[in-house]
């Protein structure tokens, strides 16, 4: 009796043991750990991948319209970028509808319904509006996201100056929509120095306004001290 008890009392000690010991390594692997500076304390985890930190965002995408007036910027370049989209598309006039449909004077028809006879997917052939220079960037950056559902399975041209270029291309077959213009901001540094300017002015001006109204007194006074010394002659 005394055996079998030992022998129970045995594997509840070392089920024991086996738990505490898990519990110790799973908050080992994935309890966030403090760590403590002074008055200031830090928690330390895992950051996941492709999340920037707080603070750490990247500088914002140039507007298409800043990438089409671009130095250099040409048709000629578009033309290479458009290799990539060769394989399901011509855009010469009187070309064959591919995989895709014929793209000759695509820039400014109808969103899905450029190319009579052509079978649009439903996502696009509803997306309604026209193929401007915004419209066509949002499509070719990424097809899926401007139209969920698209038959077209070309990942898109993250990169703004090749949106640009491959755009200035197609609107030189068939179509003619003018280019938007770009005019930069005012550069911070002149809104202050106008700021300045105007503040120097009006400082000039308050103390032309308090030099006239001293003298302004003087003179009031020293009539006063006369028309006194005339009473007491």
């Amino acid at each position: 009796m005394d055996d079998r008890t030992n022998t129970i009392f045995g594997w509840v000690l070392f089920a024991g043991i086996v738990v505490m010991g898990l519990r110790f390594l799973s908050s080992f692997v994935y309890h966030e750990v403090g760590e403590h500076h002074g008055d200031e304390e830090r928690v330390v985890g895992y950051m996941p991948a492709n999340v920037e930190a707080e603070g750490g965002a990247g500088p914002a995408e140039m507007t298409i319209a800043e990438a089409l007036n671009m130095e250099g910027m040409e048709p000629s370049k578009g033309e290479k970028v458009f290799a990539k989209c060769a394989a399901c598309h011509t855009v010469n006039s009187g070309g064959a509808n591919g995989i895709g449909p014929n793209l000759y004077g695509i820039m400014g028809k109808p969103v899905g319904k450029g190319v009579p006879g052509f079978a649009y997917s439903s996502a696009l052939a509803e997306k309604g509006g026209n193929w401007d220079w915004e419209t066509m960037s949002a499509w070719l950056k990424k097809p899926a996201a401007f139209a969920n559902g698209t038959k077209m399975s070309f990942a898109g041209l993250s990169s703004v100056e090749d949106r640009a270029a491959v755009m200035l291309y197609m609107n030189e077959q068939g179509s003619s929509l003018p280019v938007p213009e770009f005019v930069a901001d005012v550069a911070a540094g002149d809104d202050g120095a106008a700021g300045d300017d105007g503040e120097s002015e009006a400082t000039e001006e308050a103390e032309e306004t308090a030099e006239t109204d001293v003298e302004a007194e003087a003179a009031a006074e020293q009539d006063a001290a006369a028309e006194i010394n005339e009473g007491g002659a």
